[in-house]
This record gives C-alpha cells, structure tokens and sequence, in this order.
C-alpha cells in the first residue's frame, strides 16, 4: 500500500512518525559528518528539499531529541553503529531566514532579531540557573528585537558559548535559507545596508567563534566572497556546479522510478521525465524536483507544482530590465536553444544592474543556472569548456510554462490581451489590429521593437515571444514555434487538441523596412504570401485538417505600430484605418528620421 503523500510538511520527526512518502537521504549525514568541513554553504535551487534535510539533521544531532533513535530506525545512516551513539549528543542552533523579505531594511532587521530572540528564548532554562555571571545574565537578559545592531552582530556567538559551557560540547549550527532577505534588499533597495549588518554577524558566528564545532548554511545562490563571506575563508561552498552530495537534494531517477512504481504510476514514467526532469547537478544528470513530484505522486496530474510556488520577484525583475537581446534571447530558450555562458560560483548582487545596464547578460543567467531555471545541456558540446562555459537551457517543460505565464503577466495591467486572443479565434482581424495596437502603443518602447531595417531579426523575435506568451492559456490548442513544415519553418502554429473541432491557425511575423519601398501593406501580404508559398498549412492537411478549418495571418510591425491581415486584400485599406491610420501613412510615406539614442533612458524601460 502507497504512503500518505503529505505536501508541505518540512518536519522529519512528523514525516516518519505518521509514515508519511519520504525518500531516504540520511546518507548525508554521514558524508557531511565525515567530511569535516566547518562551515558548509550548500546551494540549491528553492523546494529542493533544503530545509527537511536541515531538520533531519537537527534531529539526528540535537541533545533535543536524545534518545529519540527510532526516528532513524530502518534508513540508511542507521546502519552503522558510530552513528547510532552520535545521535542526540550535540547542542545544535537551527534557524532558517525563510520568512523574512521584507520591503525595507528596518523591518527586516527587527525581525533577523527576533528570530534570534526566540532562539534565546528556547534556551532560558540556562539563564534561570546558576551557570552565568551577572554580566552574562544581563547581556542574556537584553537579546529581543529591540537589541542594538552591535548586541545582534555578536548574539549568536554568545549563544554558542553559553550551550558549550551548559553542554560541555562545541556547537553546531543550521542557518536554512540565508539568502533570502539578501534577495529581498536586492529587489527593494537596501542592499548595501543589510549586506554590512548580515557580514559582522556571519564573521562573528562563523569566523571568530571558539564555541563552534561546524555549520552549515543553505541558500539558493551563493553571494560573492567579496560582499558577504570575505572574512570566511574556511567556507566550503557546495553549489550546482560541485560534486559533492549530488544526490543528496533533489529526487534521482532511480528514485522517481520507485516512487511512481509504488504509488501505481509507472507508466507516466516518460511524461514525468519531460514534465519534472532535468536538473543538473555536478555531473549528475537526470535530477527532479522534490516538490514537483510529490505533489504529482497526490494530485497525479501534470501540471506546474515547483514554478508556482514563489512570485519569483528576482528573476522576474531582472528579465524585465534586460535589453532587448537578453529577451530576445529568452524567445530562444523557450523554443528549445540554448544560450552558451561562463558560470560562476558565486553572484556578485550589487554589480547586477550595472552588469544590465551595460548589456551584460552572464549574471542573469548564472543566476537562471543557480535557481534552476536554466540547466546544462549535456551533450559533446554543450558541456563547459577551458573557460568553463556551459551551453545552457530551459531546465524541462514546467520551467518553460512559468516564464510563458510570467510573460504573459507582464501584460496583466492592460486587459486588452484577453481580447486579442478571443478576436484571433473569432477570426475578427479588425479586432486583433486594435487590440494589438493599443497593447503596444502603452507597453513597448522603440527600445524593445527595433526601428532600423539592420534590426530586421531581433525584433521579429521580439514581437514573436510577445504573442508566445500571450497564448500560454490555449488550453484546447497545441501551440508550437519554428518547426519545419512544407518548404520553411512558421513562426507560431495553433494545431487544435484531439477531439476539438476548432481552426488550426498559423502566424507569420515580418518587419516593416522603409528602405525597401514596401509600405505595411505589401509587408504584411509579403508574410501572407511567404505561408502559401512555402506551404507551412502542409503539416496540419497531413494530419486530417481541411484546409478551409485553416487560417492564415500576416503579421507586419514597425515599431509600436502593427497591421496584421488573414489574407482578404480588399480589406487592407480599412485595416490601416483602424490600425492608428495616421502613424502608419507617415511612416509608409517618409523615412524615419534618425535621432540620437538615449542609452540611459531605454536601457531602463520594462516591457
């Protein structure tokens, strides 16, 4: 009989005692243990099971579950008798940053306080005793979130001592998630503030504290050395790209394999694979997320577990302020490519809106890398290099869905896309000009589309990931881009699902050159002409369409400005009325005059 599949629940001693599905990963206990490193930094992508391990490893050590070794009965590190009398017998400090990202400095350091405070509080039994001086009292006496920033930087330290003296053991600690108020600054602006706050504390805790045994701490990324950990040069950082305890965060595939036997769903094994699989860490291949397959294995439906839990407001941030070729680039991945680039360990926070502002992507997509978003394309030429570059690419096909649905919210202030998408499956070409016109004309900027005929390539990319993502909610159509058919490749194909008696539906993009005496007119029935042409409809009349349940559309932009047509030439003219006719006529009939660029002003525009 299959366990309980229990969401949420990041508690070991509850996941065992309620013999909830759990994967054995106490392996790495004894790796950790064994390795004798003292401070550790593990990075890993969120949901990647960081804080169950960090509390399985609280219950394994802790003198606070002493005597509680049935809690191991049966796993893997309860085989070795070594192990068996280490359990429970050090004094360990867990805490976790998770819950604190918060929009200004001040409340994210009251409550970095009170999580200290509470730590504190666990502990009053040691202040109620005869073990501390009076000095030692008083200072005990005064941690709260009201302590001064310098009583905070030290307060951990201090706590180490007094358990070492209570305990007659050194200490060890588990800080889980440490990064995220980081995240937090970085997006709303204190960066720098909280970043000198957070170095006195980790060089107080983990560099100058004769109480500590080993530590470790998780984080999605590793900031650089120089921000944060430049007093830390004992620091081991295990991050994607490191070898070590590969297998120990994250589902391999000989685990999925048993999980999907036990709970019955062997034969969705392939759909799992390309739904969930793809995560690479060191040089092991084929790595699931935790959270994404044990909600499969309960709901037992596919669909976007792990990418819809955050808001995702850093990677969010950062594509949104990359220049155009970093979205045009994104365009790429989501159909399939890659993007080749040197990866780091670490992520230097306070250069990465210079690094944007300067048209350098490399720290976007290391942080992508380091997330989970992107991951390695193994293969002879995609894995690194002397220079240790990696072709990277969308991770699997619930990655793919998050950042289509993130595209696609954007846009969600102007409703107007609703009803662009309800006109393209009325068919109304009217309706798409005016909606598609009005959603360009208040969200893009010449920036984002390109006005140079030498532009001609990028922007065409541009407005294709746009409509992309725009169709991310087509439920009753498979909705694919760039794929042969007949003569050519078609931009964007909408092959109705089996059993849906709906029109299939092709698009092609071109962009409008004053240079070549085309107006938009011609440059859209140029796309019209470009389908027929080349066939692109052959795929579909293979498959049992009829052409007639068939509709093409030219699509033709320059700039904000689009005219799109679905081949009735006799309704060109009244198209471009309706399409901001003004704007149009002008720039079929005059060359754009050319102006100088405002770097500073469109390398900050968002779309």
């Amino acid at each position: 009989m299959a366990r309980t599949v229990s969401i949420g629940i990041q508690n070991f001693e509850d996941l065992i005692t309620d013999q909830c599905f759990y994967v054995d990963k106490t392996n790495f206990i004894k790796e950790w243990w064994e390795n004798r490193d003292s401070v550790t930094l593990i990075t890993r992508p969120r949901r990647f099971g960081k804080t169950l391990t960090m509390n399985m490893l609280e219950c394994f050590f802790s003198v606070k579950y002493a005597k509680r070794g049935e809690l191991f009965s049966g796993l893997n590190i309860w085989k070795e008798e070594k192990f068996r009398k280490l359990q429970g017998t050090v004094p360990v400090i867990s805490l976790t940053f998770a819950g604190i990202k918060y929009d200004t400095y001040e409340d994210t350091i009251i409550q970095i306080k009170q999580v200290i405070a509470d730590l504190y509080s666990e502990y009053e039994f040691i202040a109620n005793g005869d073990l501390l001086s009076k000095r030692e009292q008083e200072y005990f006496d005064c941690v709260s979130a009201k302590m001064s920033i310098s009583h905070a930087s030290v307060s951990l330290r201090k706590l180490c001592g007094f358990l070492q003296s209570y305990y007659k053991k050194k200490v060890i600690i588990l800080l889980d998630e440490f990064d995220t108020p980081l995240q937090a600054a970085y997006v709303h602006g204190y960066w720098d503030e909280l970043v000198s706050f957070i170095r006195g504390l980790f060089e107080a805790t983990f560099k100058v504290n004769p109480y500590l045994d080993r530590a470790i701490l998780t984080g999605i990324t590793r900031i650089s050395k120089e921000s944060l950990f430049s007093g830390l040069n004992h620091l081991k950082v295990v991050s994607m790209t490191s070898d070590k305890y590969t297998d120990s965060f994250g589902f391999t595939q000989e685990e999925v394999s048993t999980a999907l036997k036990e709970f019955g769903l062997e034969d969705k094994e392939d759909e799992v694979r390309f739904w969930y699989d793809g995560f690479t860490i060191g040089n092991r291949t084929d790595i699931y997320n935790p959270w994404s397959i044990t909600n499969f294995l309960d709901e037992k439906k596919f669909q976007c577990y792990w990418a819809n839990t955050s808001d995702n407001s850093l990677v969010n941030e950062l594509i949104r302020r990359g220049s155009r070729g970093l979205k045009v680039t994104m365009e790429q991945l989501l159909e399939g490519g890659t993007v080749r680039t040197e990866i780091s360990d670490h992520i230097d926070f306070k250069l990465l809106r210079a690094d944007l502002a300067m048209g350098s992507e490399a720290s976007v997509w290391n942080l992508l890398f380091a997330s989970g978003y992107l991951t390695v394309r193994h293969d002879p030429e995609g894995i690194g290099s002397e220079f240790d570059e990696y072709d990277l690419k969308i991770t699997n096909e619930e990655v793919r869905r998050m950042f289509r649905l993130m595209i696609h919210r954007w846009f969600s202030p102007i409703k107007r896309y609703n009803e662009f998408i309800g006109a393209l499956l009325d068919g109304d070409v009217e309706r798409m000009n005016k909606y598609m016109n009005e959603i360009t004309s208040a969200m893009f900027s010449t920036f984002d589309t390109g006005k140079k005929p030498s532009e001609k390539a990028e922007p065409e990319r541009f407005y294709h990931g746009f409509v992309l993502g725009l169709m991310v909610d087509l439920v009753d159509y498979a909705v694919t881009s760039n794929r042969e058919s007949g003569y050519g490749r078609y931009d964007i194909m909408l092959k109705p699902k089996e059993g849906k008696n709906l029109p299939a539906i092709i698009l092609e993009f071109k962009v409008y050159d004053s240079n070549d005496g085309k107006d938009l007119a011609a440059t859209v029935l140029a796309a019209l002409k470009q389908i027929e042409e080349r066939k692109y409809a052959t795929s579909l009349i293979t498959e049992g369409i009829p052409k007639e349940r068939i509709r093409e559309y030219g699509f033709a932009f320059e700039g904000k400005t689009v005219l799109i047509d679905g081949g009735n030439l006799q309704r060109v003219d009244s198209i471009i009325k309706s399409a901001n006719e003004k704007t149009v006529q002008k720039a079929a009939r005059k060359k754009p005059v050319k102006r100088k660029r405002d770097v500073r002003k469109e390398d900050s525009t968002i779309i």
